[in-house]
């Protein structure tokens, strides 16, 4: 064994994963945050610049994610890539109920991918306001956000949600910190060719 490059994957080696939280405006990213910190609604305001907030994760003992919920609105969105380089995981959320923006939350999700810092970034889709009667099932999501058309390396999962109670979004993490977890693993596993 190679002394530095013997890692153990519990991820408990590493003391905070970095995970950026994007999505256009009003989507529910910010309400998404507080209540995975705080365990409880927030009433917010829009987001002018970021959040950043350090929570502890379920599944691995001892390890936390700093979450950074970077503003949605049009004129912030440029500095998604400042904030998204270097991360180990994206959470992605969308106003399931919004369908008149699923067009633009779709080009800025495949903008932000495409960077070649963010090709292969584990990505968490949130499908948030499933509680709400026009919300659109998970699958319709998937297929209108053209999920299968992102770059091969990238691994995916849509979790349906409600930020205002809480529902689906540790499960949602739980999931994003799997895929990082299985691509750290194949990063140090020696088996990843680069383009």
């Amino acid at each position: 064994m190679c002394g530095r490059g013997l890692v153990r994957f519990s991820l408990s080696s590493f003391q905070s994963l970095h995970i950026v939280l994007l999505g256009l405006d009003s989507a529910g990213k910010t309400t998404v945050l507080y209540r995975l910190k705080l365990n409880e609604f927030v009433n917010t305001v829009p987001t002018i610049g970021f959040n950043s907030e350090k929570i502890r994760l379920n599944t691995a003992k001892g390890l936390s994610v700093h979450l950074w919920d970077v503003g949605g609105q049009e004129k912030l969105r440029p500095l998604w890539k400042s904030y998204s380089r270097g991360a180990d995981g994206i959470i992605y959320v969308v106003d399931s109920v919004d369908v008149e923006r699923l067009e633009e939350a779709r080009a800025e999700l495949h903008k932000v991918t495409k960077l070649s810092e963010n090709q292969g970034t584990p990505l968490l889709v949130i499908a948030n306001k499933q509680d709400l009667p026009r919300s659109l099932p998970v699958s319709d999501m998937e297929r209108q956000l053209a999920l299968h058309e992102l770059h091969p390396h990238t691994s995916y999962h849509v979790q349906p949600a409600c930020a205002i109670i809480g529902d689906g979004l540790h499960e949602g993490l739980e999931h994003l910190y799997h895929m990082i977890l299985k691509r750290r693993r194949r990063q140090h596993g020696g088996s990843t060719k680069r383009k």
